[in-house]
């Protein structure tokens, strides 16, 4: 990485700040509605923000990454969704957001999770296992962005859902 930068669990103080850094990421995002800071929000009001982490640098949040529950229609249990991810745009390309991936991925290993799932590019997250796994899919997403990643021999099978909180709008 090519910053000096802190993974560290959020805290209350940084909520504004996450969510202000959620919405600069994503403003010019191709895909989605542009409501990851809802999103968020709505996790975190509903207890599903399993893991929060933010990139401190320079004593200021630079970056985020949560974690929700997901149901699979498998009834396969303990397994999470990443996302959103986002860092602040002109600190983008720096490791940041690789650095955050890392940590959330150690978190949820030592929650004993089950695996991982985030709709996504594989060549971004393909670094880190992840990858698009014909029998785990998601209702309306392309099959090429439906990425996952099993931490034991065995991965889960079906529909994906996420927390009833990815239909948040504002």
């Amino acid at each position: 990485m090519s910053v000096d930068v802190i993974i560290r669990p959020e805290r209350p103080d940084d909520i504004e700040a996450i969510s202000t850094i959620t919405e600069m990421a994503f403003r010019t995002c191709p895909y989605g509605e542009h409501t990851e800071q809802f999103i968020i929000e709505a996790l975190r009001r509903a207890g599903a923000l399993s893991v929060s982490l933010v990139a401190e640098l320079n004593a200021q949040v630079a970056g985020h990454i949560a974690f929700s529950p997901v149901e699979i229609s498998d009834g396969s249990s303990n397994w999470y969704a990443l996302g959103p991810v986002s860092v602040v745009p002109e600190l983008q390309g720096q490791g940041i957001g690789q650095a955050l991936v890392n940590a959330g991925l150690d978190e949820l290993r030592n929650l004993e999770a089950a695996g991982c799932v985030l709709v996504g590019e594989s060549g971004f997250y393909g670094r880190f296992g992840f990858c698009s796994r014909p029998e785990l899919t998601m209702d309306g997403v392309p099959q090429e962005v439906v990425l996952s990643l099993p931490f034991g021999k065995n991965s889960a099978t079906g529909k994906i859902v996420h927390h009833e909180a990815f239909g948040t709008h504002s």
